[in-house]
């Protein structure tokens, strides 16, 4: 009688959604934690069309076909309202946008925004679609010089500092020259902040604790009530 061989255990397949901001730091903790997962990356100016976000996630996680998706993104405007999983396990960190993810939650970011009266940047988010200077030079163009800085010292009247975020990814001093020119135009000081790829990495590796994260099953979708403090 011959023995009977086990076949071995499939592998969980895995992918990771991640916006375009957070492809140096994706994939720095992705090096890190050994995780060659394939990454799928949501172009970053979509934050600012929260319904076109919405809309370019559900389509690309409708066609994706794993047993595990891993979202490297935050609720950003309420697009992450309704996300559906497909056939997989979905998980995403229980935080406001990407930013976040690097300072380590929202109320941090939201503490030092409100004490500081800080925006963030990261070298991801300067080479983003929507910037402080191209957001200018859009406006420049338009209106010129003049009316063009009137707007933006409107826009960004209540804030006192332009936060660098140093993650231990980007160059900091090429971070600095390359946003310095906007500080000074707006008249913002320029700070660093400490920044890091925990969270990231935690959201490669598991576990996926209630309090950092939200796990939803093949078919479940995102509500409001995630995100509830």
């Amino acid at each position: 009688m011959k023995e009977r061989t086990e076949e071995p255990a499939r592998r969980t397949k895995t992918v990771v959604v991640a916006c375009r901001t957070l492809e140096r730091e994706l994939t720095r903790a992705m090096e890190e934690t050994g995780c060659a997962f394939e990454a799928v990356y949501i172009e970053s100016g979509l934050h600012e069309r929260p319904k076109k976000l919405a809309k370019t996630l559900q389509e690309t996680l409708d066609g994706i076909e794993a047993d595990r998706v891993l979202l490297c993104l935050g609720q950003c405007g309420n697009a992450m309202y309704g996300i559906r999983a497909g056939g997989f396990q979905m998980i995403s960190p229980r935080v406001d946008d990407c930013l976040s993810l690097l300072i380590g939650d929202t109320r941090e970011k939201n503490r030092l925004s409100v004490r500081d009266g800080a925006f963030f940047m990261t070298m991801g988010w300067l080479r983003g679609e929507t910037t402080v200077d191209k957001e200018y030079a859009r406006l420049e163009k338009r209106y010129g010089a003049d009316t063009a800085l009137q707007v933006m010292k409107t826009m960004y009247a209540h804030y006192r500092t332009m936060g660098l975020l140093d993650s231990g990814v980007d160059d900091m001093d090429a971070l600095r020259e390359a946003t310095r020119p906007m500080a000074e135009l707006l008249g913002l000081e320029q700070r660093a902040y400490p920044a890091g790829l925990a969270y990231i990495r935690a959201l490669l590796t598991g576990p996926w604790d209630d309090g950092r994260f939200i796990v939803k099953a093949p078919g479940e979708a995102v509500t409001e009530a995630d995100y509830a403090p």
